[in-house]
């Protein structure tokens, strides 16, 4: 059997390694049992959740056995990693309501039955607990502040400011390795690129304080090849949750990535075979890029919402892009009779399906020539939304060439 290790730098996922020999020989001996965190900041994983979900599935295949550490302590405190000020606080109910949403999503990739089968933990039922005093005392002894202060995730915030709190976080983090080496004999915790100093800092205080070996992974952001990092629109973050995020819109962000990324997105966030990869997006040898946007927005909408959700995006989909017909799956906004007449014009409209995050930016598509009501392109700022825009009962509102929106009347 292939090794994993081989299977994930193949794929392109590895980006750092403790030993990557070692690491290598470990999971080719025989079931790991590892884990990834997820910090409940929100109430859904987002896509940039599915590469570390898309780690675990393959690595569960492989034999080995994950741990779904949510952090319902963590997030109390709040990971300074890549950000540019202090997290939001958030309070103990709010986090709990969001780890349960984890809980139910990530239910849908891993096998959490039977023995043997995955483990979610909350990293709140020990970092609650802890006396403060008692964990600094023998605790804090094994953490250098140099060192610390030299961890990519503290040194980019300097300048700006370091709070106290934050810099507890990779204490935190790295006494979570310990407890599930103690609890569940966690030898290896795989993460994004961003959490290398705060795996490394955990595996480190396991071979101090119990003297055994310890392994860290990470593994790269789903970012374009111009390095920006990828799952936004205008709404926002494209989530795992059909009700933030609906299908067909989801179907719709991987159909219309740049041309230079569709690889790399089939090789992380797809299981097909490299070489079929190789293959449908080999342009020298006459690779039709726009069926293998099509292969990937089908692949990556069916691991996430389901066969029928894929098929039904696919369709609409094609009907929109080719005869027009079919508005079922597009996302929408309902508006009530009442409303029309009352100032509600083109731009009040885009603001309200979340077509654009501001009146100038409205003034702006529109301006370019990037509006379409029902087909008919917008030329005016103030052009009011009547009753005549609504046939069959909706209205089908266009950003651009490819964003529909269908605006339903009530």
């Amino acid at each position: 059997m292939t090794n994993v290790y081989d299977i994930l730098e193949e794929r392109g996922f590895i980006e750092q390694s403790t030993n990557a020999e070692e690491v290598r020989e470990l999971l080719g001996k025989g079931p790991v049992t590892f884990y990834i965190g997820f910090d409940p900041t929100a109430d859904s994983l987002h896509v940039g959740h599915f590469i570390q979900v898309m780690v675990m599935m393959h690595m569960q295949r492989a034999g080995h056995r994950p741990i779904a550490l949510i952090g319902g302590g963590t997030t109390m405190v709040g990971d300074p990693s890549g950000r540019t000020d202090l997290r939001q606080m958030m309070t103990k109910e709010m986090i709990d309501a969001n780890a349960e949403r984890f809980k139910r999503q990530l239910s849908r990739f891993i096998d959490f039955e039977g023995e043997g089968g995955a483990l979610m933990v909350n990293n709140a039922d020990w970092l609650l607990a802890l006396n403060y005093i008692d964990f600094l005392r023998e605790y804090g002894r094994f953490f250098s502040v140099n060192r610390m202060l030299t961890a990519e995730c503290y040194k980019s915030r300097l300048e700006r400011g370091l709070t106290f709190l934050e810099f507890n976080y990779m204490l935190m983090q790295s006494y979570d390795f310990l407890e599930l080496y103690r609890r569940y004999g966690a030898l290896l915790q795989l993460g994004g690129s961003d959490q290398w100093s705060n795996i490394l800092s955990g595996a480190d205080l396991i071979r101090r304080v119990e003297g055994a070996p310890a392994h860290a992974l990470t593994f790269k952001l789903l970012t374009t090849s111009a390095g920006v990092k990828m799952g936004k629109t205008v709404g926002g973050a494209v989530w795992i949750d059909p009700e933030k995020t609906p299908p067909y819109e989801f179907y719709q962000y991987w159909r219309n990535i740049d041309d230079a990324d569709v690889a790399n997105c089939l090789a992380l966030l797809t299981f097909l075979p490299m070489a079929e990869v190789r293959a449908v997006t080999d342009r020298e040898r006459g690779a039709d890029i726009n069926a293998a946007k099509k292969r990937l927005a089908f692949e990556v909408t069916r691991l996430v919402h389901g066969e029928e959700a894929a098929r039904q995006s696919q369709a609409a989909a094609e009907a929109l892009f080719g005869s027009g017909g079919d508005t079922a799956n597009l996302p929408g906004t309902a508006i009530g009779a009442e409303e029309l007449g009352n100032d509600l014009d083109i731009i009040a409209l885009l603001l309200r399906c979340g077509l654009v995050n501001s009146t100038s930016e409205a003034r702006r598509l529109i301006k370019d020539g990037g509006v379409y009501l029902n087909n008919q392109r917008i030329n005016t700022f103030d052009q009011p939304i009547t009753a005549a825009d609504f046939q069959e009962g909706y209205a089908l509102l266009r950003k651009g060439k490819k964003v529909f929106h269908k605006v339903e009347l009530q």
